[in-house]
């Protein structure tokens, strides 16, 4: 009974239009003053505690360094590169849009901030090559999801502070899943440029490729101090972060120099809304977990799968018939943190690998980026490309289709996640 009661408390809130954020907040404290008799010394201090985890300052660090990335001129640079390497191929600046978008995914942590680098730059490109607006959009808008599951990524750290999982092995266990994306991806890409025989670019030379590499190496280097750092024990996912913003700061204003020092502080700025704003949903998500855990609900939840017989393979489906229904109408970080912790108690009961579970959850995550109605890569796409959304719905459908093909694959095949963390001994 409880139960209802929060989720329609919830429910009602954000359909009245209201923040995420504001509707969890409003739930709890009527739920807590309403219907329990919680003291609020044990609220203050859970709120406290669970807000006090060293993962999460790696949030406002990898938003300061993706947005020195996008303000400083490495998008442009890994486009090019990117181009150098497959414009020759069947819809050459499509898959160069492909590539560029996991290069750049590895270093900023953020799908809508991979969109907006690499699509800003790309699109008018393409459109200017002959390409139809509407692939160039369906490009871009699916393969700027892979912002969120080629680590470094801030939904997994949402993940991580949601459930107590080690963020390193979820970031290695992006790893093989963003790759593979990418590849599907880049497969529909080509498939689609043949059939309707898309304009290629001319081959590259290798000097050319060489040069392209050149100016682009100082952004390349930063996935392998990330990565390198967490993988070899030099520092910790949250010590990357830092290390992330530190070098993306010095890129781009002193290496690339497309960034000013006077430009600075309103990078410093649009960096603090931005984690203020995902900070105060951490907030109200702690609580919310709070009530959830203290009314039993997962634990409930739990008892009744295995009781009716509900195994592994039913949850799983059941999992992400939720998660992409909560796509509909919630951004990725909202659902993390609700769902997560009352799933996540089931999941275990069930033998499912933690850090698999959170694979699984992300992947679900970038498939919500990319469909309507609040597909927040549909809303940033819209504004780069100037198309409604229904039309850019539209022209996502060949990999949205894919995408969701993918999903499948990583539900059930556990090992696309979990065998580079294992070969790491990162995860049994």
């Amino acid at each position: 009974m409880n139960a209802a009661i929060i989720f329609i408390l919830l429910m009602v809130l954000m359909l009245t239009g209201m923040p995420i954020s504001i509707s969890l907040g409003l739930t709890v404290l009527t739920f807590l003053f309403g219907f329990t008799n919680v003291p609020l010394e044990s609220v203050a201090l859970k709120l406290f505690t669970g807000i006090e985890k060293f993962e999460i300052m790696a949030i406002p660090f990898f938003i300061l360094a993706g947005n020195f990335l996008t303000h400083g001129g490495v998008a442009r640079r890994m486009i090019n590169f990117a181009s150098a390497m497959v414009g020759h191929w069947h819809g050459g600046l499509g898959l160069a849009g492909v590539l560029a978008c996991a290069l750049f995914a590895a270093v900023s942590g953020s799908s809508p901030a991979t969109v907006v680098a690499i699509g800003s730059i790309l699109l008018p490109a393409m459109v200017k090559a002959g390409f139809p607006n509407k692939f160039g959009a369906g490009v871009i808008t699916t393969s700027g999801a892979l912002g969120i599951l080629i680590p470094p990524s801030i939904v997994m750290v949402m993940y991580s502070v949601a459930t107590n999982t080690s963020v390193g092995a979820l970031f290695m266990a992006g790893v093989v899943p963003g790759l593979a994306l990418a590849g599907v991806l880049g497969g529909v890409t080509y498939w689609r440029a043949r059939k309707f025989n898309y304009p290629r670019l001319a081959k590259a030379s290798w000097g050319e490729r060489w040069n392209a590499f050149r100016a682009s190496a100082w952004g390349l280097l930063l996935i392998v101090i990330v990565m390198g750092g967490i993988y070899s024990g030099v520092f910790t996912p949250t010590e990357a972060a830092a290390m992330s913003a530190v070098y993306a700061f010095f890129v781009a204003v002193f290496v690339y120099k497309d960034m000013k020092l006077k430009d600075v502080p309103k990078v410093l700025l649009n960096s603090a809304n931005m984690s203020a704003m995902l900070l105060y949903i951490i907030t109200n998500a702690v609580l919310f977990s709070f009530i959830m855990t203290n009314e039993n609900i997962p634990q409930a939840l739990a008892d009744w799968m295995l009781g009716n017989g509900l195994g592994m393979i039913t949850f799983l489906l059941a999992v992400n018939v939720l998660l992409l229904l909560a796509g509909n109408f919630m951004e990725p970080s909202s659902i993390v943190l609700i769902f997560a912790p009352i799933l996540f108690p089931v999941a275990m009961k069930l033998g499912i690998d933690p850090v698999h579970f959170g694979i699984i959850m992300v992947v679900n995550m970038e498939v919500g980026m990319c469909h309507p109605p609040v597909g927040l890569n549909l809303y940033v796409a819209s504004g780069i490309t100037k198309m409604g959304i229904t039309e850019l719905t539209v022209a996502v459908w060949p990999w949205l289709l894919s995408m969701l093909g993918f999903l499948l694959v990583v539900t059930y095949w556990p090992g696309l996640s979990l065998w580079f963390p294992r070969m790491l001994g990162m995860v049994q």
